[in-house]
């Protein structure tokens, strides 16, 4: 059965103690997207972006058992490309998740080339003025706002064109 499916099944039982608490944490996975994917599936099978989806479902999960037990702690959540390979609409559950661990108190850092993701940032840091060994200086950081004001940033001019909504 998919994720998706095993929730639905579980909640067929509210009564069941085991049942609900199992539906919960598949709820994580399902709120990152995953709630197709079978359970048992083998993780060479998943893509990469599904694998760190996953992992933030897992860090999640801890995080929420920690803070039943009144030891909840921030985590650093550091993510290299996490839209490579999803669908717009999962983009906006990505989106969605990463302003809930915020709101949570943890940090998170995307490496990010996406607008739709870049354009969401609280902070961007600009790196440039090219790749490779053309690279590595910082062109500009701030607010997308100041970012895509900055005439030296490539960043900045295709944040030009879009429209955002900073929260």
């Amino acid at each position: 059965m998919t994720v998706d499916e095993t929730i639905s099944v579980l909640n067929q039982f509210p009564e069941c103690k085991s049942a609900q608490k199992a539906s919960a944490k598949l709820d994580i996975i399902q709120q990152t997207g995953l709630g197709y994917i079978t359970l048992g599936q083998p993780l060479n099978t998943l893509s990469g972006g599904e694998c760190q989806r996953l992992k933030l479902a897992a860090r999640i999960a801890e995080s929420c058992s920690a803070s039943l037990r009144g030891k909840e702690q921030p985590f650093l959540f550091l993510f290299d490309e996490p839209s490579t390979g999803l669908h717009f609409d999962d983009i906006a559950v990505l989106l969605k998740l990463f302003y809930n661990l915020v709101r949570a108190g943890h940090s998170v850092i995307v490496i990010e080339h996406n607008l739709d993701i870049i354009k969401c940032a609280d902070w961007l840091i600009d790196m440039g003025p090219e790749g490779g060994c053309k690279g590595g200086q910082i062109i500009v950081q701030g607010p997308p706002r100041e970012v895509a004001n900055n005439k030296l940033s490539h960043t900045g001019r295709f944040l030009k064109k879009c429209y955002y909504h900073p929260y």
